[in-house]
């Protein structure tokens, strides 16, 4: 009998637990086989840190945020003997395989464990939806959902009190987030970080915005860069993967709009509600779907890949496919949301 290792690595992310669900449902029921929980992400094969995964610990938790495993930003590569000590725990446990639930960094990690021999299956996670090789991630439909109806309440205060909002969204390097939710929420600018911005040019936008007698929200990614500036950042530390700590780019602009056009501007940090609580439908459906192929992968031995959504198939892709490049907003994508601009 198979005995296979599942974890859940990096920021937590709405339908890490559907997932857990189907691989454990399908594993058990059709394969017959044996799970392991790793807890919080590469820290637990590092460690040794395990909890029992059956059908009995995965009831009922397929509406819940958040993962049952726990989560950390552990980098092996980082720590001194890591891998073999990741692969001498594997060995110890019987551990024949492992799927690795994870964005940028987990799969990177996975990736390179694969090229040392460990039998790995990778699932992408990330609100982000950047991970290359795959159409959708999940977690992004939630997260830009919780966005959107933000948006929404936002609009009547801001028009109440004739202020310019400012809200600040997830997206380090990518504004999928932002771009969706700007779109869907009737933002009068979205600012990416693929795409540097004008502050004077996000000023005529406000001003536009009042003229016709509404009140302006702008969308912005936490790692939106004005032409003349740098990202702003939250502090200088870095956690294992090399990652700064980004906040403040939305009070930063908010402080450009007040001193250039005068009029009040304001700023509404989302933060971690957007990736906090239940996941969507979509973000479910997606999830249990990645979570079938990806014990079906290792039933039938296809090790080094990552279960990827093509359209509406889910298809299987080379493992290092993911994290070779970001996936990114592309210019003519930007200029379809621009066009309501203002």
């Amino acid at each position: 009998m198979m005995r296979i290792g599942v974890l859940t690595g990096g920021g937590d992310c709405p339908g890490l637990n559907a997932v857990i669900r189907a691989v454990v449902r399908k594993g058990v029921k059709e394969y017959g086989y044996d799970f392991v929980g790793f807890r919080d992400g590469w820290k637990g094969p590092l460690e040794g840190l395990t909890m029992p995964l059956d059908l009995a610990t995965t009831r009922g938790i397929l509406p819940r945020g958040g993962t049952i495993l726990g989560s950390s930003r552990t980098n092996p590569f980082k720590i001194e003997n890591g891998v073999e000590r990741i692969k001498e725990n594997l060995a110890k446990m019987n551990i024949d395989a492992l799927v690795a639930i994870g964005g940028e960094d987990t799969l990177g990690v996975a990736t390179k464990l694969d090229s040392l021999g460990v039998k790995v299956i990778g699932v992408p996670k990330t609100i982000d939806n950047d991970l290359n090789n795959t159409d959708y991630t999940f977690g992004f439909d939630t997260s830009v959902n919780i966005a959107i109806e933000a948006i929404d309440r936002l609009h009547t205060t801001a028009e109440s009190h004739h202020r310019a909002i400012i809200v600040e969204v997830m997206g380090r390097h990518a504004g999928w987030i932002a771009l969706h939710a700007g779109i869907a929420g009737g933002a009068s600018c979205i600012l990416i970080p693929e795409i540097k911005f004008s502050v004077e040019k996000v000023c005529e936008w406000v001003n536009s915005r009042f003229e016709s007698s509404f009140a302006p929200i702008i969308v912005i990614a936490e790692g939106a860069i004005p032409q003349d500036g740098d990202m702003v950042v939250k502090d200088q530390t870095l956690d294992s993967f090399g990652h700064v700590k980004l906040s403040g780019i939305g009070e930063w602009l908010a402080g450009q709009i007040e001193e250039k056009t005068g009029r009040e501007a304001r700023t509404s940090v989302l933060g971690h509600i957007q990736r906090g609580g239940t996941p969507t439908a979509f973000d479910r459906v997606l999830a249990t779907r990645f979570g079938l192929h990806a014990i079906t992968a290792i039933h039938e031995g296809d090790f080094g890949k990552m279960v990827a959504l093509h359209g509406t198939k889910i298809e299987r892709v080379p493992l290092a496919s993911a994290t070779t490049q970001l996936k990114l907003v592309t210019p003519d994508l930007y200029a379809e949301a621009q066009v309501f601009f203002g």
